[in-house]
């Protein structure tokens, strides 16, 4: 086995792992403090998890020699699973954005903003980790699979970052005769961050799409797949 594939496969399993652990945590300590953006970071990350299965799963088939030697079947596979990330991303933001008008509909949510804040720290420290590693150690291989796994991380950085934020501003209001209005910031979070950043998978799936197209174009999409 290569040096490339060996790091691509280690890559993916060390955000395999990294998901794993931030989707028990947001899930978990969202359903206990009833914080939607925290559930929403939580299941971002178990998305997250999910599709990087996937990727990993395609990782091991297209590194294959038999698979490796066919450049076109290959490109057709990681643009695939990339149109597979964006879609299900997009779906997680769209559901979360309804969710979270509903929560505004509704007046809000009390959320313990101490613990809230804590979390973001923790989480926005270790996603910006993740991130790193990806980016940074992703360059040794050249790999668009782990280059989607560094959007995934930069983007789960992003949300912490909103977490912290949103309830900083919280804790803030609750020392004003504006206190009211702190219930409203948990759903307001995430309504942000499902407009924000639905704007990188939509760009993946549009990215994706095209490269799909331009294959089947060119040389008939069946003829790589052997279909």
């Amino acid at each position: 086995m290569s040096y490339s594939i060996h790091k691509e496969r280690q890559l993916l399993l060390i955000s395999t792992f990294s998901a794993l652990l931030f989707a028990m945590i947001g899930i978990t300590l969202g359903s206990l403090i009833h914080s939607l953006v925290i559930i929403f970071d939580g299941v971002y990350s178990l998305v997250s998890l999910g599709l990087t299965l996937v990727s990993l799963a395609a990782v091991m088939y297209i590194r294959k020699e038999e698979v490796a030697k066919n450049i076109k079947r290959v490109k057709v596979i990681e643009s695939s699973v990339i149109l597979l990330k964006g879609i299900a991303i997009t779906l997680m933001c769209v559901l979360s954005f309804i969710s979270a008008i509903e929560a505004i509909m509704d007046g809000g949510r009390e959320v313990n903003t101490g613990i809230a804040l804590a979390f973001g720290v923790f989480s926005m420290i270790g996603c910006y980790t993740s991130y790193w590693v990806m980016k940074t150690q992703g360059r040794a291989v050249s790999s668009p699979l782990i280059e989607a796994e560094a959007k995934q991380w930069l983007m789960d950085t992003v949300i912490s970052a909103a977490v912290f934020i949103g309830f900083m501003v919280a804790k803030l209001l609750l020392l004003t005769s504006h206190a009211h209005y702190a219930e409203l910031a948990d759903p307001v979070m995430v309504v942000l961050a499902s407009i924000y950043f639905i704007i990188v998978p939509v760009k993946m799936i549009i990215s994706s799409s095209k490269q799909l197209h331009h294959l089947s174009h060119n040389t008939f999409l069946g003829k790589y797949l052997h279909i």
